[in-house]
């Protein structure tokens, strides 16, 4: 709610009342203005990020099939999520938020791509530690703790991991909290305490607004997440990065899908250039797909 101040006001008359000018009135020089300012903006966003190969990495299964190789290669901010930084960090210098929190799940690893966060102007990191991979239904039971600790009026996560490619956290963590939830946002408007979102649908565009609290999750033109600055990295050693260890969460974060092996997708053959339409006919009849 607004509240009023006030100030005194010099007088429009105080010279020519002392001397003699007229009658002096007290009211011709000391008159209060009184003025409305609005009270300071006191959202909080919470931006989960997750550390996942780096998306210009070509990716190799380990010769045995348990996984993903990840030994001396190049990790990152998951690229959507680091656009959903970028939105909270916009709508908060924008002046519509006080404070953006970033956090994340894992290894002490982690911490690497949190204070990328720090350096790119998140206020503070949470890292949950867990050497335990966690899954999407665990990871949304994970930030529902996270947010009844922080209280915060959005949740702003990517729209999917481009490792595991599950577009699933978001939608279960609104579930679970119980809250509207706005996915795949190109545009964010903030006003009155909703959230006007516009996502690409087949048939072009389309308009969510939510009341907040809400989970949002960001698409990828969104934005073009800002390129941190050496300076901004140093100051980010010096932010604050709390520890949280899963065990201390009352949360069932068992795994509900048990993988059993990866394999690289097959390799391609190579094309034929056939010189009519009927030879292509036969030869997709010859392969059973006619």
């Amino acid at each position: 709610m607004p509240r009023q101040v006030g100030a005194w006001r010099r007088p429009l008359r105080e010279r020519g009342a002392f001397a003699g000018a007229g009658p002096f009135f007290m009211q011709d020089w000391l008159q209060w203005d009184v003025f409305e300012t609005q009270e300071p903006n006191t959202m909080k966003i919470l931006v989960p990020i997750k550390r996942v190969v780096d998306y210009n990495v070509r990716v190799k299964v380990k010769s045995d099939g348990s996984g993903v190789e990840t030994e001396g290669v190049k990790m990152s901010i998951n690229p959507f999520d680091e656009i959903a930084l970028e939105e909270a960090l916009r709508i908060k210098e924008a002046g519509n938020a006080e404070e953006v929190v970033v956090c994340s799940i894992g290894g002490k690893d982690c911490q690497q791509q949190l204070r990328t966060g720090l350096a790119m102007g998140a206020d503070r990191a949470l890292h949950v530690t867990t050497d335990e991979a966690v899954q999407p239904l665990a990871a949304a039971r994970i930030l529902l703790e996270l947010i009844e600790k922080e209280g915060p009026e959005i949740v702003f996560l990517g729209k999917q991991a481009i490792d595991d490619d599950n577009s699933q956290t978001g939608q279960m963590l609104a579930a679970l909290w119980e809250r509207p939830q706005a996915t795949f946002a190109s545009k964010v408007e903030l006003a009155d305490g909703k959230a006007t979102i516009t996502r690409e649908v087949d048939a072009g565009l389309e308009r969510l607004e939510v009341d907040l609290p809400a989970v949002l999750t960001s698409d990828l033109r969104l934005n073009e997440p800002r390129f941190v600055k050496l300076p901004d990295i140093m100051k980010a050693k010096r932010k604050q990065l709390d520890e949280i260890a899963l065990d201390e969460l009352d949360v069932d974060a068992g795994a509900q899908l048990e993988v059993t092996a990866y394999e690289p997708p097959p390799t391609r053959s190579g094309g034929r250039i056939l010189e009519s339409a009927r030879e292509l006919v036969d030869e997709l009849k010859n392969k059973g797909l006619l």
